[in-house]
């Protein structure tokens, strides 16, 4: 969360809408109008980490993202930045897993914002809004060439999931996160 100094430290945004401020950063939840900036933001970061250009699989982005935000069970953060929207970040608990698990489906920094902190500011949002939907775990795929995004995950915290080792011909690796920050 960034904290701009007010109510004790504690800014937020939560599912009912309030948000989580600091200055011309704010962190909230995402709208459905912002579907096509947040497939320009994720275009822009996936372009990174395939050096042949991003695979086209058919998909309709736009539609995707706008479908995850309007999903009421799940969450699409956002960090905006002096107005523009410069990261984002999709949740919620996967089919099949047990309810005190949460999926980080999508999370993307704007390149030209990496190593500014609002990929850590927009991470520790998404911490706090597990934390108070009493989720216990996280897990996520990384693509397994992206090494900047898996060094962020591992300086964050996620370690491998030992219950989803990578396949050998696998692109992704499963990574897990525990939620109160202690064993599990």
């Amino acid at each position: 969360m960034i904290d701009n100094g007010t109510n004790g430290g504690r800014t937020g945004r939560d599912r009912r809408g309030h948000d989580r401020t600091g200055g011309a950063r704010v962190i909230r939840t995402a709208v459905p109008a912002e579907a096509e900036a947040i497939t320009a933001l994720h275009a822009r970061a996936r372009a990174t980490y395939y050096p042949d250009g991003v695979p086209e699989d058919g998909t309709d982005w736009a539609a995707a993202w706008r479908a995850a935000v309007e999903r009421p069970d799940g969450q699409v953060l956002c960090a905006v930045d002096a107005g523009r929207l410069v990261a984002v970040a999709s949740f919620r608990t996967p089919p099949g897993a047990a309810a005190d698990t949460v999926k980080l489906f999508q999370f993307h920094v704007d390149p030209g914002h990496w190593r500014s902190g609002i990929g850590t500011a927009l991470h520790t949002a998404c911490v706090e809004q597990w934390r108070a939907d009493a989720a216990r775990t996280a897990v996520l795929e990384v693509h397994a060439g992206n090494l900047r995004a898996r060094a962020f995950y591992a300086r964050l915290g996620w370690t491998p999931d030992p219950e989803h080792p990578p396949a050998p011909d696998d692109h992704h690796l499963c990574l897990r996160y525990a939620v109160g920050g202690g064993a599990e």
